[in-house]
């Protein structure tokens, strides 16, 4: 495992193919975001696959921004990763297992251009909580 990612993993009691449509509709990412930065989709929300881009509000505390990811690793019903300006990825990785799906949310910022400057920023500290929480709001959507 590189170094400079950090993996947080959940069983979730849902098929992988249900999961997936979930993070493959960026229209739905505020909803299962887990940091309160997510806001909405910019524009039209399209399925996504390898290539896509795509536009979302952000919200830092009170600094609202704007950013657009595309799509950099995708395999249907089992991995998708995209990167913004800043060239991280947030990468989900699914797993059926039984009882459901294991999934995996990264933060991978061995693609980033000034990592040093990621890990100053304290972000891979700060991000596992984030993720847990997503998971659990993306569990909470899934298996309801």
């Amino acid at each position: 495992m590189n170094e400079r990612v950090v993996s947080v993993s959940r069983l979730i009691k849902a098929s992988p193919e249900a999961i997936f449509d979930v993070l493959a509709d960026p229209a739905r990412h505020g909803e299962i975001d887990g940091s309160g930065m997510v806001q909405n989709v910019r524009g039209e929300s399209k399925r996504l696959e390898l290539g896509s881009k795509f536009g979302m509000d952000m919200k830092m505390g009170i600094l609202p921004y704007r950013i657009t990811s595309t799509v950099k690793e995708f395999d249907e019903n089992r991995l998708i990763a995209w990167a913004h300006a800043g060239k991280h990825r947030w990468r989900y990785e699914l797993e059926p297992v039984e009882g459901g799906t294991k999934v995996t949310e990264s933060f991978d910022w061995s693609t980033s251009p000034i990592p040093k400057a990621i890990e100053m920023m304290g972000y891979p500290k700060k991000h596992p909580a984030n993720m847990e929480a997503t998971l659990e709001r993306l569990a909470d959507v899934v298996e309801a």
